[in-house]
């Protein structure tokens, strides 16, 4: 506990003591238990969560205590996307007080490597993650976390839009690797939470026709709720590619496709993706479902098809926090569910994100 850190009444130890969190312990095995803070350095703050998210790693991590290259070894802490009230900051801390409504980024990098200096801190190596392996999470009644990856919330954007910063900032971070604006006209493969974030991204940063295709026709409904300005269902057969990216280039009103988000990360999607975007286009991958793909690469190299790759963001929350304020993107449709913070809600609320159907974003009231 950082000495003379500001804090709200002075029952910190106390509260420190009783703090719970939802621990993996297994495959498909969550437990609330008692969850020990890490002491309070000079620029930490300790934030007693209210809003927190359930992202798809999160339910990778539950089905299987893998997501990519990342495997769960021992007990962890789960969930990532968070917000909530700071209740006591450290002494060096000048740019919060308890109190303050705050988003948090749950990336911490080093600092010190050479992707860090040169501003690509996503690319650490060293990152500490919350709920990637082994660190632990933020599905908790309490997280200490240093207070530059804290954002204060403006009065007109609730905890909850806060959480949703995090999902919302792969959306902003793949608009700007893709260099999204007023001319480009984008296809976004996948009506899942991250489809659905970087359609809202992409029309926020100007672009001026969006194409979304799925699967699902619930999920396609909701993207046309959300804006879309056009919606194509596909199959998951790859033998339909061609007849599909006819449906495409027809949706897309015959001004070919600038930039494609693969938000899936599967063969068939990359591979439209590659086949629909225009010569001298962009695909951004921004979804991982296959760790490795097969794709028609030499076509699309031949037409001068870039293709971007995306791992999580850098630098996005203050833009997040400004499209929110300003109304530019409203995320508020897009939590479909909420529980609350006790044993059985925790497992019904993973049960549910899971099953996917209607649920798009589930989200926990702490």
């Amino acid at each position: 506990m950082g000495k003379g850190g500001m804090s709200v009444g002075d029952h910190s130890k106390d509260e420190q003591q009783e703090n719970m969190a939802a621990w993996l312990l297994g495959v498909n095995t969550l437990k609330i238990q008692p969850f020990q803070l890490p002491s309070l350095g000079p620029y930490d703050v300790r934030v007693r969560m209210k809003a927190v998210g359930i992202c798809g790693s999160d339910v990778h991590y539950l089905k299987t205590l893998q997501c990519a290259h990342f495997v769960v070894k021992e007990p962890m802490v789960i969930g990532h996307e968070c917000a909530g009230i700071v209740e006591e900051v450290g002494d060096a801390v000048k740019n919060l007080v308890p109190g303050d409504r705050v988003a948090l980024e749950p990336g911490i990098s080093c600092w010190r490597c050479s992707f860090c200096k040169d501003g690509q801190y996503n690319l650490c190596p060293d990152m500490k993650f919350f709920a990637t392996p082994p660190i632990h999470g933020s599905l908790a009644n309490q997280v200490v976390h240093p207070a530059d990856l804290c954002f204060k919330l403006p009065d007109n954007v609730s905890l909850e839009e806060g959480a949703m910063c995090e999902p919302l900032s792969v959306g902003v971070h793949a608009c700007r690797r893709a260099n999204i604006g007023p001319e480009t006209n984008v296809l976004v493969m996948g009506a899942g939470p991250i489809g659905l974030v970087t359609m809202l991204a992409a029309r926020a940063f100007g672009a001026p026709r969006i194409i979304i295709v799925d699967v699902d026709d619930y999920r396609l409904s909701v993207a046309k709720d959300l804006g879309a300005d056009g919606i194509v269902k596909v199959s998951t057969n790859i033998q339909d590619i061609a007849d599909e990216v006819v449906l495409i280039q027809k949706a897309m009103g015959g001004s070919g496709v600038d930039v494609t988000f693969d938000c899936a990360g599967f063969n068939k999607t990359m591979s439209t993706a590659l086949s629909a975007t225009k010569s001298g286009g962009k695909v951004c991958l921004v979804g991982m479902g296959h760790n490795e793909m097969t794709v028609p690469l030499t076509p699309a190299a031949a037409r001068e098809v870039d293709v971007v790759g995306v791992f999580r963001y850098k630098n996005t929350w203050p833009l997040c926090i400004e499209f929110l304020r300003s109304g530019k993107i409203d995320v508020k449709p897009l939590i479909t569910h909420r529980f609350g913070f006790s044993q059985k809600e925790v497992e019904d609320a993973f049960e549910t994100s899971a099953r996917g159907g209607t649920a798009i974003k589930v989200m926990f009231n702490l």
